[in-house]
């Protein structure tokens, strides 16, 4: 190994780009140091610090045929950290970003079997409700909502005029509305947690 202590940036910076592993090793004695404290200040996290200036060094020796340094090593170096450092928080952030979403979509669906206990119940209480209804009413009322079919199509099978029909839906939507009301606000808020 050569002794490279005392050559200058410049001259290591020559001797790196045609591929010197002696250069490559005394910009890495000289600068790793500072670099890691460049960006530990920024990311507060010694590992995450290390990881990228360890990570800075190996594309930096990789691409060595390509690195083209401008100003001062100095200055391209502690440059190259300050960016990686910025995609790093940009990276962090969208994970986090992610961690969040995907917390509140688990959030939502952790209350399945509390939904689907609200939701039996609710459904319980209306067919209680609909039976409670005066006989032709609830048949209407079935006809329309069981079954889908349409006011004409309730007229002609139970042989009543379209209106008939028509009041005997808004009779029992009305009673149910009335009836159901608390338990459908309970409801919603529950689900709405």
């Amino acid at each position: 190994m050569k002794r490279l202590s005392d050559h200058t940036d410049i001259q290591l910076t020559e001797l790196f780009t045609l591929g010197d592993i002696d250069a490559f090793e005394e910009i890495y004695n000289r600068y790793w140091l500072k670099l890691y404290s460049a960006a530990y200040k920024r990311v507060k996290e010694r590992e995450t610090a290390q990881e990228i200036v360890q990570d800075f060094f190996t594309s930096f020796w990789i691409n060595r045929e390509q690195v083209k340094i401008q100003t001062s090593l100095q200055g391209y170096l502690f440059t190259s950290i300050k960016y990686l450092v910025l995609n790093y928080k940009r990276a962090e952030a969208v994970r986090n970003s992610y961690a969040e979403i995907l917390l509140l979509v688990n959030n939502s669906f952790d209350n399945s079997t509390e939904e689907n206990y609200y939701y039996k119940e609710l459904l319980e209480r209306v067919e209680t409700e609909v039976n409670q209804l005066p006989p032709k009413c609830r048949n209407v009322f079935e006809l329309s909502r069981k079954q889908y079919k349409t006011n004409k199509e309730i007229a002609q099978l139970m042989g009543i005029s379209e209106k008939t029909v028509e009041n005997h839906l808004t009779k029992a939507l009305r009673y149910l509305r009335v009836n159901l009301n608390s338990l459908l606000l309970l409801t919603f808020l529950f689900l709405r947690k």
